[in-house]
């Protein structure tokens, strides 16, 4: 029998990932509502969306804050340096109501095109998290200066607390993130690109050692299936101390759909 006293597991934190291409689905038209209705199907407390404002002129979000603010439980993290985007460089940052967000960071990234992260600092039931979004660039050879510079800007925080995840425009599943492997387990959730047909795993989170994941996936159904170019990934996560090694989910052995989570 069970110990009555025992103390119960902490309940995972769901981390997804998802490059909405400027809202702009396989059809080829502009949906904002689309996308609200895939983000919030996938259950998730933490959402780095990337692709989240138009690319030129005055960076307009590709979904309104009103939208977010009307049909989410998110708050959108204060990232972007214009009054009309949702981020910065395109990646931005949904955090379940519930939590509390202690601080964000801009990190300017190296390349031919403008690129960056943002992180959030959060306060979690079972403790701080920081959490990075990003979207590499095209080019190994950049993706790796740009993960260079990542991690030395994650040097000065707790890297066993520490979540990395976005569009790293790797298609290998072998090379190009040797630099996130060397303090991160790296999740390939599953093939995500193109929302199509799903060929490539690009979208990625990385895990501090002090975090496992007990499940993850790909998002393939519904409005996902065509809000946009890629699918969203998802992963859910707790701390290792809190989590036996044997039950953990390890990269390769993620599930292909989004498990039963209210969102």
């Amino acid at each position: 029998m069970s110990d009555p006293g025992a103390p119960h597991p902490p309940t995972p934190l769901r981390l997804a990932s998802y490059n909405i291409q400027k809202a702009v689905g396989l059809d080829m038209r502009r949906n904002p509502g689309r996308v609200i209705d895939a983000i919030n199907a996938l259950g998730a407390d933490v959402v780095a969306l990337q692709e989240a404002d138009r690319r030129f002129g005055d960076r307009a979000a590709a979904i309104p804050r009103d939208l977010i603010a009307a049909h989410t439980d998110f708050t959108v993290a204060d990232l972007a340096r214009s009054p009309v985007s949702l981020g910065w460089h395109g990646n931005a940052m949904l955090v379940r109501r519930s939590l509390r967000i202690l601080d964000a960071h801009h990190i300017e990234l190296p390349g031919l095109e403008p690129r960056g992260a943002v992180q959030v600092d959060l306060d979690t039931p079972s403790g701080p998290l920081h959490v990075l979004g990003t979207h590499l660039g095209l080019l190994r050879s950049w993706r790796r200066k740009q993960l260079a510079r990542i991690r030395g800007h994650l040097d000065a925080h707790d890297l066993d607390r520490t979540v990395v995840m976005g569009d790293f425009n790797e298609w290998s599943t072998q090379h190009g993130l040797e630099l996130l492997e060397a303090a991160f387990d790296v999740i390939a959730p599953g093939r995500s690109f193109h929302a199509a047909r799903p060929v490539a795993a690009l979208d990625r989170i990385a895990l501090g050692h002090g975090l496992v994941s007990t499940g993850a996936g790909v998002l393939s159904d519904g409005p996902a299936a065509h809000a946009s170019d890629h699918l969203p990934v998802w992963a859910d996560l707790v701390p290792k101390t809190a989590q036996s090694p044997d039950d953990r989910c390890a990269p390769g052995e993620a599930t292909a759909a989004v498990a039963n989570r209210s969102p």
